[in-house]
């Protein structure tokens, strides 16, 4: 509606300014709006004062009508501001108006800050204690035998008489106070009163009488009113006022006083000690009350003291009552009562509190104190949920360091303890170092609670047993992002499930993606056989004393050399390797094995952050490196003993007859409970075990044993500084061109061309690049489909392919992106290229595209959907022309109702392709390491139940490795992830073990490290006879560094007579690898099939009078003892054999069923069934690692070396044509069918 000019309208001013010969009229509102209006009528317009339609003007037309104002005008703005505009338009706000009142200020000084709170409460529990003290010095300042009476009124004394039923009250209601005395109590009770009339006022909300008849204003105003009375009526003075009372509201304020404290400080105590207090005082309070109360009224009584008093309280409340005083006047006596009914309202009441608050504390774990926080050292353990297998293997682990000792675990934990930890934290051994805290990560209270910022580490672990990993994932990350918000000093620990998570992380110190060290070890495990079983030895902490009880020679090795580990010293301070400085690597590792039995297999630079893995014989070291060696224990736990060379030679020349198909314990002693190794340090100068003459640098003749036919060159010496001439490492570039130039034999095809780069495609952010074997051109999808021709090719099955190598089978639920970890190490550039072994991707779910994209780029890399637990898809996917089987926990089957059940279907899908497939090496990973005893599980196999009574006596002495004796983890058949947990524990106080680990998977690629390989020792290679000859063979010939042995021996177990041994034996069966089983072609039948085939290529097994030498025959009576099998007399024993002869004769009837269904499911798919051997179980072995072997030990028919080789491409730019012909050379007399396996 328009408006009248001149009008004003609510919410706005008219304002009109002249100038320039017309008029500006604008309507102003209070929020700054402004409309433009036409002349009116008086001022000779002609408008009809209509307001004008501002959206059809124009800011140009708004402009020229706005005529700018006088200079003088605006200048005088300027300085002095327009008044005027500034009263219309501006409107000066004021916030919280409501506090400026006084009361608000009131309010806010005594109930609201925190701090002045804190001071008004201080102060009042102040003055209470003084009145209950003032009383006190009014009592012990009264005697009623001089006189009782009102204030300047006559005093009469009073005797009391017992016999006299009546009371005289006057004693009661008439005290004596002294003038002083009573000035200061009403100076007190003034100000006491006038605090708590002001505190009802602020308090006040409406109801007036909910503040009257509170206790504590009824208390107030009983102890000083009376006090205020007697100011203006005199005779009251001496009054008897009940002041003690005082002690109640003294406790009141102590409990306002400490909430205040709480909150002033932003610090929340323990709420234990709080309840503890409260009990405290409510108690003191109880007998103050009714210490005073019985005084003052037994005043008319045998009038006691104040101390008998108390003395009667303390009996009575603690249900003694002696008797000797007793109150004997009724109203003392119903104050007794009364007392004793509060106190059994009150106490049980705060005990319940206290009770409660317990059980909780006990539940959530309390705090963990500052004090010891900042005075001790402690580690923080962040996890979902804390099983006591987790528990343990982190406790035993963390301590078994000795600097950790005086270390505190501080357990974070959103769950409840667990009633199996809860008493495993009840033992002494932990319970005073070991901290349960109930709380969550992403709170900073439960930080706090923790002392997170003072803490040494944070070990942040997943929860594997999920579902949903990728969930679990997600938690471990937001718990990292808080722990480094809250505490970014201290450091990080961080387990990882997935690998595509592991860059959210990356931050923290230290880092384990679980799925990349997974699928890197068990593909190297189809290369270097037992993989598993190395890397979880040399990542657990040992003194290397499992076992040596054993009348097992096996056992006894395999559990010394298990207690080797990775250190680290500088070598300008070593004494292992200070002798070395200036000389080259490969110079350094072979003496530093020869003469102290350690093993040299990497270092770093001092300039360089990098740890570079065997750099080769052109690195010449440097005081300044930083050397990392395989040993019993560190360096500075050695004690070095130098003996006679006349001393020595006597032993060596007494331990030539000590070698009959057995090795020696190692030179070097450990002295396990001082921690301290003592090292036999052999003399360089003289080596008996070394046959044909000269010293540790001249070259070692050829044994003249084997000397017949052609000979072969002795072992040459390792140069101190590497020569080009002479040096000529195996280049593995040589090999692609040798394939290259070189066609098939048979098929007479020439080898696939491949190329070396990058993978184009990496499925995750962080995967380290590696340079690897890759196609010419990316594989379309369809032909990635094993069971499936399409138009490319019309290949249906394995067979149709006409792989030149043995399969390598990975059954899995998922293509995750950790199953291209297991892709990339199989195809390094590394590996020869005739080498390389199809793999076939056998997943319950179909690949996504991503993945797919990911893996086109490698040769010889299929998928196919099926089930491991699927026969026909076993025999589709090719397993008869497999190695190796590799089965891949499910993440579906890691969660069940019982503990230790989620294994149960992968455990049984084993044992029936065991029992299927006895030839078949099978590698298979649990969720928990406990259910390894049941892979490959035979009921009646006695020496088996032998091994779990071992291992049960391995874990009563305390052993973290007492499950290591078990067979299909010593032959490296059986993995869990949960052994890598100590990795991570590990990292602690080895700061390098992650990035080792790391390059011995080969998930890291360093430019100038190494890889590991192995290489297997035959029949033509048992000249060496020793380890230390094989080191200096390696060292001197291809600068390969070996670490240990993977040995496979015979072993029978009968429990036959003597007399029938020569018929028959019966023994333990148990698949083993390829490198104990009989050779076979690639594809046709196997080369000898039965017990009494060729055993050319192979190590074959059956009553060969050649094979006894390698039996273990102690195992026999060891195995009877501990199994508890053993016979009596002859008869029992001659039973028993029989009974196992049938039992042999049914297992043979139960194979060949076994053998007729594969068969006939083959014959149904239309599969050949000429590639399936049945009868190939019969090989009676055993499997094991020994890492650092002494030089002293005897090489063995069908040892595997892992080696340490050097990169091929650290120094390809010299002298490749020398590398290339001497590689050659090497290379003609090496069988083509091994894998990856160098040969003498």
């Amino acid at each position: 509606m328009p408006l009248p000019d001149g009008a004003r309208s609510p919410g706005g001013v008219y304002r009109g300014a002249r100038g320039g010969g017309h008029t500006n009229r604008t309507f102003v509102f209070d929020d700054g709006r402004c409309a433009a209006r036409q002349p009116g009528a008086e001022d000779g317009g002609h408008g009809d004062g209509a307001l004008l339609d501002t959206a059809s003007l124009k800011m140009s037309d708004l402009d020229a009508e706005l005529v700018p104002l006088p200079p003088r005008y605006r200048f005088r703005d300027l300085l002095l501001g327009d008044q005027s505009f500034q009263n219309d338009d501006r409107v000066q706000v004021e916030f919280y108006v409501n506090e400026n009142t006084f009361k608000e200020r009131l309010k806010l000084f005594f109930i609201k800050n925190q701090r002045s709170s804190l001071r008004i409460r201080l102060f009042n529990f102040s003055l209470k204690l003084l009145t209950c003290l003032l009383y006190i010095v009014r009592v012990l300042l009264d005697d009623p035998a001089l006189g009782i009476g009102c204030w300047g009124c006559p005093k009469q004394n009073y005797t009391f008489n017992e016999s006299s039923s009546e009371i005289n009250w006057a004693p009661i209601l008439w005290v004596e106070r002294k003038t002083a005395l009573w000035a200061i109590q009403v100076i007190v009770a003034i100000i006491s009163f006038l605090e708590t009339m002001l505190l009802i006022y602020l308090s006040y909300k409406g109801n007036i009488w909910e503040q009257i008849f509170r206790v504590a204003f009824i208390l107030e105003m009983i102890n000083t009113l009376p006090f205020i009375i007697t100011i203006f009526w005199p005779p009251l003075r001496n009054l008897f006022i009940p002041v003690f009372l005082n002690c109640w509201l003294a406790k009141h304020a102590l409990e306002n006083m400490i909430n205040d404290f709480h909150r002033a400080i932003l610090r929340t105590q323990s709420a234990m000690f709080n309840q503890v207090l409260i009990l405290f005082c409510t108690l003191l309070c109880l007998v103050f009350t009714g210490t005073c109360g019985i005084q003052h009224l037994e005043r008319a009584g045998d009038n006691l003291s104040l101390l008998t008093s108390f003395y009667f309280c303390i009996v009575t409340f603690s249900t003694v009552g002696y008797g000797d005083v007793t109150p004997k006047i009724w109203p003392s006596q119903l104050l007794v009562v009364i007392m004793i009914c509060v106190a059994l309202v009150v106490l049980p009441l705060q005990f319940e509190e206290l009770v409660y608050l317990w059980m909780e504390r006990q539940k959530s774990g309390g705090n963990y104190s500052r004090h010891r926080a900042q005075t001790e050292k402690h580690v923080i353990l962040c996890v979902s949920s804390l099983k006591i297998d987790l528990l343990m293997d982190f406790l035993n682990e963390f301590y078994a360091h000795p600097r950790l000792q005086d270390y505190y675990v501080v357990i974070l934990c959103p769950t409840e303890m667990d009633i199996q930890v809860r008493r495993v934290l009840q033992i002494p051994l932990w319970s005073q170092r070991v901290i349960y805290l109930q709380g969550s990560a992403l709170k900073d209270q439960d930080l706090m609670r923790a002392k997170m910022d003072n803490g040494e580490a944070c070990f942040i672990l997943s929860s594997r047993n999920e579902v949903d990993r990728t969930a679990a994932d997600h938690q471990t990350i937001l718990r990292a992002w808080a722990v480094k918000d809250f505490a970014p000093n201290c450091p990080l620990y961080v387990q990882i499930l997935k690998p595509e998570n592991k860059f959210h992380v990356k931050f923290a110190e230290h880092v384990v993606c679980e799925e990349e060290c997974k699928y890197a070890m068990l593909a190297l495990s189809c290369i270097c056989p037992a993989t598993p079983t190395l890397i979880t030895l040399l990542v657990h902490t040992s003194r290397g004393q499992e076992g040596q009880d054993s009348p097992e020679q096996w056992q006894r090795m395999y559990g010394r050399c298990s207690g080797n580990e990775v250190y680290h010293i500088r070598m300008g301070d070593s004494k292992f390797f200070r002798e070395y400085e200036g000389k080259s690597f490969t110079y350094a590792a072979f003496h530093a094995h020869k003469k102290y039995g350690v093993c040299l297999i990497g270092l770093k630079r001092e300039e360089n952050k990098s740890i570079l893995l065997n750099p080769g014989p052109r690195h010449i070291l440097a005081a300044s490196d930083t050397c990392f060696y395989i040993n019993i224990t560190k360096e500075e736990n050695s004690a070095f003993i130098f003996k006679q060379e006349e001393k020595q030679k006597k032993k060596g020349s007494a331990g030539q007859g000590l070698y009959e198909g057995s090795s020696r314990l190692p030179v070097h002693s450990i002295i396990a409970s001082m921690g301290t190794v003592a090292m036999d340090l052999q003399n360089t100068e003289c080596r008996p075990a070394q046959s044909g003459g000269g010293s540790g640098g001249s070259k070692l003749a050829l044994p003249t044993e084997n000397g017949s036919g052609s000979r072969r060159p002795s072992i040459a010496p390792v140069l101190e500084v590497a020569d080009s001439s002479t040096l000529l490492p195996c280049d593995l570039l040589s090999d692609q061109s040798e394939d290259e130039m070189t066609p098939s034999d048979e098929e007479g095809l020439s080898v696939a061309e491949y190329v070396k780069g990058y993978p184009p495609n990496s499925p995750y952010i962080g995967s380290s690049p590696t340079l690897c074997h890759l196609l010419p051109v990316k594989a379309p999808f369809c032909c990635l489909r094993l069971d499936k021709g399409c138009k490319h090719n019309s290949y249906e099955d394995a067979k149709a392919y006409g792989f030149k190598n043995k399969l390598i089978i990975v059954s899995a639920e998922t293509a995750g992106n950790g199953l291209y970890n297991f892709i990339v190490p199989l195809r390094a550039y590394y590996r020869p290229r005739r080498e390389l072994n199809p793999i076939v991707l056998l997943l319950d779910n179909k690949p996504d595209h991503h993945f797919l994209e990911a893996i086109c780029c490698f040769p010889m890399v299929y998928y196919m959907e099926g089930s491991v637990d699927n026969l026909d898809s076993l025999l589709q996917c090719g397993i008869i022309y497999a190695d190796n089987l590799v089965v891949v926990d499910k993440e579906s089957t890691m969660s069940a109702e019982e503990d230790y059940m989620a294994d149960a279907k992968t455990i049984v899908s084993v044992q029936t392709m065991f029992r299927l497939f006895p030839s078949l090496s099978i590698t298979t990973e649990l969720t928990h390491p406990s259910n390894m005893r049941f892979m490959q599980f035979r009921a009646k196999d006695s020496y088996s139940l032998a091994l779990s009574r071992l291992e049960k006596r391995e874990r009563e002495n305390g052993s973290n490795l007492a499950f290591m004796f078990r067979l299909p983890f010593a032959a490296g058949r059986v993995f869990s992830i949960s052994m890598l947990d100590t990795l991570l524990y590990q990292s602690f106080v080895k700061d390098y073990m992650i990035p080792i680990t790391r390059l011995l998977l080969g998930l890291d690629t360093t430019p100038g490290s190494g890889y590991l390989c192995a290489m297997k020792i035959t029949e033509d290679d048992l000249w060496i006879r020793t380890y230390g000859r094989l080191f200096q063979k390696l060292c001197s010939s291809s600068a390969e560094i070996p670490i240990g042995i993977y040995r496979t021996e015979c072993h029978v177990f009968s429990s036959e007579p003597h007399n029938l041994r020569a018929q028959s034996q019966v023994s333990v069966s148990m698949g083993d690898r390829e490198d104990a089983r009989e050779a076979k072609g690639p594809w046709g039948s196997r080369a000898g099939t039965g017990g009494g085939g060729s055993t050319h290529g192979r190590h074959a097994v059956g009553g060969d009078s050649a094979e006894p030498p390698l039996l273990r025959r102690k195992s026999l009576p060891w195995a009877r003892r501990l199994s508890r099998k053993g016979a009596r007399h002859t008869g029992k024993a001659a039973a028993e054999w029989i009974s196992q002869q049938r039992l042999s004769l049914y297992q043979r009837s139960e194979r060949q069923e076994l053998s007729e269904l594969v068969k006939n499911r083959m014959k149904h798919l239309g599969l050949p069934t000429t590639g399936y051997d049945e009868m190939n179980d019969h090989q009676n072995t055993l499997s094991y690692v020994l890492i650092n072997p002494p030089p002293d030990t005897r090489l063995e028919p069908n040892d595997i070396v892992y080696l340490i080789r050097s990169d091929p491409l650290a120094h390809v730019a010299s002298s490749s044509r020398s590398r290339k012909s001497s590689c050659g050379n090497k290379l003609a007399s090496c069988s083509p069918e091994t894998r990856d396996e160098t040969q003498f």
